[in-house]
């Protein structure tokens, strides 16, 4: 899935695919405008300080953590384990899929 095929949206994973952390999975908990979102991924980036990252320097994945989307849009807050727990989930059940189709 290309950036350009559909736009970002809260609780999506996403990798990294330009900057300092290139190859990380990270999730997307706002959208800031058309062009950046803010990135989380529990661990070396907290809820509390999220990155700004422009859309076209991450990899769009067709998959909404429903614990993460389901939180943000509930309470506007997401917890670190969740967060952690989200990309581990994603990474163990989809990656290894997607090593299958190579």
């Amino acid at each position: 899935m290309s950036e350009s095929e559909s736009s970002p949206r809260i609780g999506q994973i996403v990798r990294i695919v330009q900057g300092r952390e290139v190859g990380q999975f990270a999730v997307i908990i706002e959208v800031v405008n058309e062009r950046f979102v803010l990135l989380a991924d529990g661990e070396k980036r907290k809820f509390d300080t999220p990155k700004k990252k422009n859309i076209q320097h991450v990899e769009l994945f067709d998959y909404i953590s429903p614990e993460v989307r389901n939180s943000l849009l509930e309470t506007g807050r997401v917890t670190n384990g969740k967060l952690r727990f989200a990309l581990s989930k994603f990474v163990n059940e989809n990656l290894i899929d997607l090593k299958k189709g190579d």
